[in-house]
């Protein structure tokens, strides 16, 4: 595969990844404040379905990708703005990881609770807390990667 081919597929997952997750984080941000047990119960199982499908491939694609272009461009791997890259790459997923993980049980409560009729469980409150203060790290990373990736300052 040559190099434009690679970053084509570098960017489009880098849009996917990104997009996909701001637009999750937005709906699921915005539909909690909502307080609709039943809107939280059908987008909580969305947000986990996107991650699922296309956040994930993206988040596997981006460092190959991304490693296969610095090879092929003949970047060395100590560049300043590859280490900033890769460090703040495994920062977002460092955040990304325990938000999954808090994003499926929070679809759990949300199901639970709009099939039961009840409201929902406190941990769900906590949990969202989480949520959102796991985005703001991983989100500002990534816009700060994009930045390194386009400028690739010396």
């Amino acid at each position: 595969m040559d190099y434009l081919a690679i970053k084509w597929l570098h960017i489009l997952s880098a849009t996917l990844m990104f997009g996909t997750g701001f637009g999750t984080a937005f709906y699921m941000f915005f539909v909690n404040r909502s307080g609709n047990v039943q809107a939280m119960a059908v987008v909580t199982r969305l947000v986990a379905k996107a991650d699922w499908w296309f956040t994930t491939p993206a988040v596997i694609i981006q460092p190959l990708s991304g490693l296969w272009m610095i090879h092929l461009a003949g970047f060395p791997f100590t560049s300043t703005w590859i280490i900033w890259s890769i460090a703040l790459y495994v920062l977002a997923g460092a955040c990304w990881l325990p938000v999954v993980w808090l994003q499926l049980r929070m679809r759990d409560m949300a199901v639970a609770a709009a099939q039961s009729g009840e409201t929902l469980p406190a941990r769900y409150w906590r949990y969202e807390k989480i949520w959102t203060a796991l985005g703001f790290p991983a989100f500002a990373g990534l816009l700060v990667v994009y930045w390194l990736m386009v400028h690739k300052p010396a």
